[in-house]
This record gives structure tokens, sequence and C-alpha cells, in this order.
């Protein structure tokens, strides 16, 4: 496979498998002590994964974002206009380094859990639309009923540790992607 090839996936898909071979071969190690550290690497399987294309929109699973700086990278890596679908909770950080990538993509910010009042604050006049949702389906269902000329993706990155585990969370979204 060449590297056009490899390109032609997308940056993010890219470097979510260069980093993947890269964790492959650094368990392979000889140095027991350093390969057993590597061992317990978490899977990348939550990791801009993309799980749908549903109506032409799709659909890409973040949940092992679960701090600011992951939840900035994935906003800086994928292209186009973006829902980002967020877990905010007050000891994330400091949201307001999300702004400008924000600006740029994101159309709409669905916020699921009880800190709607911090993104309304930190996202006010940058993004649109801000909706609280009470669950992860009332969510994706906002997301669809969205209306945009624009190619339009989904994307769940939680940006914060809300207590419960990242395959949880993963599974939960692909599962209501699927329902959709």
């Amino acid at each position: 496979m060449t590297i056009d090839t490899l390109t032609l996936q997308g940056r993010d898909r890219t470097h979510t498998g260069l980093a993947g071979i890269d964790v492959g071969r650094l368990k392979a190690m000889r140095n027991a002590g350093l390969r057993s550290c590597f061992n317990h690497l978490e899977d990348t399987r939550y990791r801009l994964e993309f799980v749908a294309r549903i109506r032409g929109r799709e659909y890409i699973n973040d949940a092992a974002a679960r701090t600011i700086n992951a939840t900035w990278y994935t906003l800086e890596t994928l292209q186009g206009g973006l829902i980002w679908i967020v877990d905010a909770c007050e000891m994330a950080g400091d949201y307001s380094r999300l702004v400008p990538p924000a600006l740029r993509k994101v159309r709409m910010l669905l916020v699921v859990g009880e800190q709607e009042d911090l993104m309304h604050h930190t996202f006010r006049g940058i993004i649109p639309d801000i909706h609280c949702c009470a669950s992860m389906a009332e969510a994706l269902q906002q997301a669809y009923r969205y209306q945009s000329e624009d190619e339009v993706r989904v994307v769940y990155s939680p940006s914060c540790y809300n207590g419960l585990p990242t395959k949880q969370l993963g599974e939960t979204f692909r599962r209501e992607v699927n329902e959709l």
C-alpha cells in the first residue's frame, strides 16, 4: 500500500492506523518490562471510529476522547462542518481552548448531561445551535433532523471523564446510531 492510497482514507484514519502499527510493534519488543507497559494500552476502537453513513452523513465515534486536548485534536482533524455531541462536566478543564476549532467547524453542539450552562457560556456566539439533551438517543435524533446545505459529520467526543468506561460510552453511541 502506498502513502497516497493510505491518505485517501482521510488524515484521521491514517493517524489512527499508524498509531495502531506503532503500538503493535511496541508490544512485540523483547524487553519484557517495556512490553508489559505497552500491553496495557487501550484499543483505539473508540478513537475517530467511523460507525455509519446515514442519509449521506457520517457518524464518528470518538468516545475515547475524554480530555479537552483529545477533543481539540478531533475537532482539528475532522474536515468539513461538524455536529458535536459532548458529555460536558465542570472538572474537564478550560473549554475555551476549543473555541478556535469550534468557530471554524462546529455547526451544532449537543450537550448530554447537566452542564448546558457551562457550554452556553463558553460557546455562545461561536456555535449557532446549542441544545441540551437528556440522552445519547435524544442527541442523535437532534443531529439526524439537522438540516444543512453543506456536508456535516456527527462526532461524539465527550471531552471529559464522566465516570463511565470508554467502552460503555462507545458502544452506547454505536447502538444508538444503528437504531436511527
